[in-house]
């Protein structure tokens, strides 16, 4: 009898979005199949799975002990965030020389489905780093008799998501910085530096409105730049190691000596990036929106912004309550100088609504007796006599003098 051969061994993923990717979050069930094809007929002790998530940091260091000894310092951590195992075919012994419990596999392709849950628990989002990385893999074995095993890893992505909906990642970031130049004895004028963003939170592939007045009153010729850096930073035994890379900046215009430039909301694109990572005890990714102005000869005058990346974007509302919110400080200024006094009254209801107006809507339209007779009750009998009464008439006394501040309604915050 000739034994068969294993030809191939994939693993392919049940993929919950349009562009099959395998993509996952928290609590999703992660489900697929084994393929296996062969050649002929083989025997199989078994097929088993390995589904596992973890994160990991590890990173090196030289020390000194003396004039002629150095070592090195090894420093790793890591957490795990889930292990399953599976059979899909067979037992879990391994002794091979019992002839009981072999499945025979016939020549041809078998597909073995798997599925599995992810932890409720936040999971942190997948990522590869300088020194660390978080990842999640399903792992297939096939077992045969006196052969070595058949191994096949496949990594499948997580995100934790963050929602930049929230009111502290809709809030606006702002700051001012300010520098003086000095050579020996001589001291120039200052240099001076306010921005602003309209939000903390966003997400890749938007593009930051950035705010911003450069003023130079000293002798030197600067120049005002933005960047988004990313800062990764690794925990093991009680250290830390950070890691700062750039992912975008622009320039602006040089800046001579007593000249004010102004940024009306100049466009930074968030390049494809990874989420920020903020809830890993051991791997930390954050992002920061720098301001600054190079100075010759001198440091530079910086001005950092906290970001954070997430993973659903804006939503229409979002983005108009950024917007107002971004500008209530700056509307305040001149909305406080062109209120009058004393406000007019409105119009009466007699200049906006005729007599005609009135009696027609008043009267009944066919179209709407269906809906009408659907909704008959004392609310709506309400609503339909309060829609066509006059407004009552404009006051400026108050019509409950002996009403108490503390009795009355507050207003409701925005």
């Amino acid at each position: 009898m000739v034994l068969g051969k294993v030809k191939s061994l994939t693993i392919s993923f049940d993929c919950l979005n349009d562009s099959n990717v395998p993509v996952y979050s928290s609590g999703d069930t992660v489900s697929g199949r084994v393929n296996l094809e062969v050649t002929g007929e083989i025997r199989v002790k078994s097929l088993k799975i390995h589904a596992r998530g973890h994160a990991k940091v590890r990173w090196t260091e030289s020390r000194n002990a003396g004039s002629n000894t150095a070592y090195t310092q090894n420093y790793t951590e890591e957490v795990e965030y889930f292990n399953h195992k599976d059979i899909l075919i067979g037992h879990e012994r391994d002794d091979d020389n019992s002839e009981e419990g072999f499945h025979t596999i016939h020549s041809g392709r078998h597909e073995y489905a798997f599925s599995f849950e992810l932890p409720q628990t936040p999971l942190a989002t997948s990522f590869e780093g300088r020194h660390g990385s978080v990842r999640y893999w399903v792992k297939a074995e096939l077992h045969r008799p006196w052969l070595l095993p058949v191994k096949l890893k496949k990594e499948f992505t997580v995100f934790e998501h963050i929602d930049i909906n929230t009111p502290s990642l809709l809030s606006p970031q702002a700051g001012t910085k300010e520098k003086t130049l000095c050579c020996w004895f001589c001291t120039s004028g200052p240099i001076s530096l306010s921005a602003k963003i309209e939000r903390k939170g966003y997400t890749p592939g938007e593009s930051i409105q950035i705010f911003a007045e450069i003023e130079n009153c000293s002798s030197r010729m600067v120049v005002p730049k933005a960047a988004i850096y990313q800062t990764q930073a690794f925990y093991a035994k009680g250290k830390m190691k950070e890691v700062k890379q750039l992912v975008a900046n622009l320039r602006g215009e040089s800046l001579s000596s007593g000249k004010t430039e102004t940024w009306n909301g100049k466009l930074l694109k968030i390049p494809p990036v990874s989420p920020s990572i903020l809830d890993c005890s051991i791997i930390r990714v954050e992002y920061s929106l720098m301001v600054y102005v190079d100075i010759p000869g001198a440091m530079d005058l910086l001005l950092s912004l906290p970001l954070v990346i997430g993973t659903i974007p804006l939503h229409p509302f979002g983005s108009r309550t950024s917007s107002v919110s971004s500008q209530c400080s700056m509307s305040m200024n001149w909305l406080a100088l062109a209120l009058p006094e004393r406000p007019e009254a409105p119009p009466s209801y007699a200049e906006v609504v005729t007599e005609e107006q009135r009696r027609n809507n008043l009267a009944p339209v066919s179209a709407c007796d269906d809906f009408e007779r659907a909704l008959q009750g004392p609310l709506f009998a309400y609503i339909q006599e309060f829609r066509f009464l006059p407004p009552p008439l404009y006051s400026e006394i108050d019509p409950n003098p002996d009403q108490s501040s503390e009795d009355r309604p507050s207003c409701p915050s925005r």
